[in-house]
């Protein structure tokens, strides 16, 4: 039996309850206030998706840290501000080009911001092509804005009923035990580039026609995020999710793990995305069938829970 089945100790009642209560997915609902100043979106060229298409095959995006990741760990915080962006740019099927970041923080704590950036843009073969600094003794902030070049760009409106969702994950490495979060590139090390890179090649050859990245809202939370825009719905089959040995499911859907994607697979197609996955040693499997219900459930065996309806819960609040 594969790592994530439940057993007896996590039913899927508690794993809906830990998905619903994850603070995370709820303050994704604040993304509503974009619609409501900046008006209608296309999720393509946005405000929408992960980032925006632009001039056809180009994708722009942004990060904001957390302000207390930001005082807890500078260094990390510089390296994830890196990271969350070579990840979206990966789920819009972009390779990244340069990153621009800007930095508020007094000079030991930016020092250590500007750090961990530069390791994570050696780690995943990208630039740092300018920003802005501040240096200030107040309370720290951090954001990163990453450009890719998409030739085949992939987008939450290409969802259909009938695609399977495959999720795929890095899973060597270890939960932070201060934050909800999964890092695997100390072990995947140069790897790394080539994995955030691997997405795009699939775009390309039609094996993946949408993704989303997994971010702080876990992967069920952002399942709901890649429904939303059509208004779909899966029965995620919590027993085939890829995870991690000893992490507890209600722990593993609701992280951010440093590599992890939802992907949309045209029927037929899944043995060729897969066996790239597996190819870098990289876990990937086939996790549900999308369909046209709204309903977004869980399965473990015969047991089955409603976690959301997309109809009656607002997940962004953008416009579909």
């Amino acid at each position: 039996m594969p790592d994530s089945a439940v057993d007896a100790a996590v039913s899927l009642t508690e794993l809906v309850d830990s998905v619903l209560s994850n603070p995370a997915l709820r303050a994704k609902a604040e993304i509503a206030l974009v619609g409501d100043v900046l008006g209608p979106t296309d999720w393509v060229g946005g405000p929408g998706d992960d980032g925006a298409v632009v001039a056809g095959s180009v994708v722009a995006c942004g990060e904001a840290l957390f302000p207390p990741f930001v005082r807890a760990d500078p260094r990390g915080a510089g390296f994830a501000a890196v990271l969350t962006n070579v990840n979206d740019l990966a789920a819009m099927g972009a390779e990244p080009l340069g990153i621009v970041d800007t930095v508020v923080a007094s000079e030991p704590v930016a020092r250590e911001v500007l750090g961990g950036m530069r390791t994570a843009a050696e780690l995943f073969d990208v630039p740092i092509i300018g920003g802005h600094l501040t240096i200030h003794d107040g309370e720290p902030a951090v954001s990163a804005f990453g450009v890719g070049s998409a030739p085949a760009p992939l987008s939450v409106t290409g969802t259909r009923p009938g695609q399977s969702l495959v999720v795929t994950a890095a899973l060597d490495g270890a939960m932070r035990p201060d934050f909800p979060y999964f890092p695997a590139f100390a072990s995947r090390g140069r790897r790394c580039a080539g994995d955030v890179r691997l997405l795009p090649a699939l775009a390309r050859d039609g094996l993946v026609v949408a993704a989303k990245d997994i971010s702080m809202a876990g992967l069920v939370g952002s399942l709901a995020m890649l429904l939303e825009p059509g208004g779909l719905g899966v029965t995620l089959d919590v027993d085939a999710v890829p995870a991690p040995a000893g992490v507890p499911l209600t722990r593993w859907l609701n992280c951010f793990p440093s590599y992890g994607f939802l992907l949309c697979v045209p029927p037929g197609r899944e043995p060729g995305c897969l066996a790239a996955f597996a190819a870098r040693d990289l876990a990937a499997a086939v996790v549900g069938t999308l369909d046209d219900t709204g309903e977004l459930a869980l399965r473990s065996g015969p047991q089955r829970a409603t976690v959301l309806w997309l109809d009656e819960f607002r997940v962004t609040g953008l416009p579909r």
